[in-house]
């Protein structure tokens, strides 16, 4: 019998993941000053050890502004360099890649954490001053943020290349760099957002500078051996905001710079009250990595409410996408890797330990 394809081991470089699951990053709001503690290495430890190819951690921050919530994670001190190396020696031991994506929130930022309501902070609750390409503000109940000068702009990506040689030397082996969900990256490429006149906004190639500088800038600092992603949201789901087809061109320059190695296929976010998705089922992004993956030739991660393993098989299998992410459903289940190879008639290795564990 021939194994499942979403079992198969994948190679990005030098780094091979024993097979093409990944958990997506998923924040957690509860860092203090950026830090993690042992909340952070339970939860990314049990992900690998339930069996996922790349565990990613949750987007985690360039610096202290550019954090979402006073409770985000960041990896901008070596206090912050240490605790994420705890993590990443525990995800190698489980059999995992140890991944992270690294992010600036913009707008979005100094925000109370979503189960709080969705809201900026006020002063009393320690609200710092946001930047972002243009002086909109993400929403209703948000702050209105600064407009970035082009000397603080270089200064965000001197910050992002500073993160990522902290991950360097934290041991991690794929850096995610975080450009969707309306986060920076995606405020400066979409035009709800980026109304700049300058050099950093306008046409797509304008609004993908920012993008493409840091991608510079990180590769320098990151080893040509390891691997780099980009996530992308592919739409805005919106008259006037991205459509795939800019999504497919940018991803057509990103490869030609031979820096990128996979666009993580996302979409929307840009407003805090964003448009209605015409159909939201499982899998209703898989076309937009399926589209990078062959108009645009580069591989591609399928993710958003993909919680079947059968459904999970027949994207990898397909040619529709070369990861798939998976989020909510191994938040629930840390296990959920192992299930799905049982329910394919496979299996995961896992740590000796666990070996006399039957999923059922």
């Amino acid at each position: 019998m021939t194994a499942p394809q979403l079992l198969t081991p994948v190679t990005f470089r030098s780094v091979t993941a024993r097979n093409r699951i990944a958990v997506a990053p998923m924040c957690q709001y509860c860092a203090t000053d950026g830090l993690g503690d042992d909340w952070h290495i339970q939860h990314l430890g049990a992900r690998a050890m339930g069996g996922a190819g790349i565990v990613f951690t949750e987007a985690t921050h360039v610096s202290a502004d550019a954090r979402i919530t006073p409770g985000c994670l960041g990896l901008y001190t070596d206090e912050h360099e240490a605790l994420l190396a705890r993590a990443v020696k525990l995800i190698e031991y489980a059999g995992s890649v140890a991944g992270i994506q690294l992010a600036h929130a913009g707008r979005k930022g100094a925000t109370v954490p979503p189960w709080d309501g969705a809201r900026g902070l006020t002063e009393a609750e320690g609200a710092w001053q946001t930047h972002a390409p243009s002086a909109i503000p993400f929403g209703e109940g948000y702050a209105t943020p600064a407009a970035f000068t082009a000397s603080e702009i270089a200064g965000v990506i001197e910050a992002f290349a500073a993160s990522a040689a902290r991950a360097r030397r934290a041991g991690f082996k794929v850096i995610e760099l975080h450009g969707a969900h309306g986060y920076l990256g995606h405020q400066f490429l979409s035009p709800i957002s980026n109304r700049r006149t300058d050099a950093w906004g306008g046409d797509l190639a304008g609004r993908g500078r920012f993008l493409m500088e840091l991608v510079e800038a990180v590769r320098g600092v990151w080893p040509d051996e390891l691997p780099l992603f980009v996530r992308l949201s592919c739409t805005d789901w919106m008259a006037g905001g991205i459509t795939i087809e800019d999504t497919v061109a940018l991803a057509k320059r990103l490869k030609e710079t031979g820096k990128v190695d996979l666009i993580d296929a996302s979409s929307g976010g840009i407003l805090a009250k964003g448009p209605v998705i015409p159909s939201l089922h499982p899998g209703y992004q898989v076309p937009f990595a399926e589209a990078i993956r062959h108009q645009a030739g580069m591989a591609s991660g399928a993710v958003g409410l993909i919680t079947s393993p059968q459904h999970a098989e027949e994207i990898v299998a397909n040619g529709r996408a070369d990861l798939v992410l998976v989020a909510r459903a191994v938040l629930a289940d840390p296990a959920w890797p192992l299930r799905a190879a049982k329910a394919l008639g496979a299996s995961i290795a896992v740590p000796k330990q666990y070996g006399r564990a039957t999923l059922t």
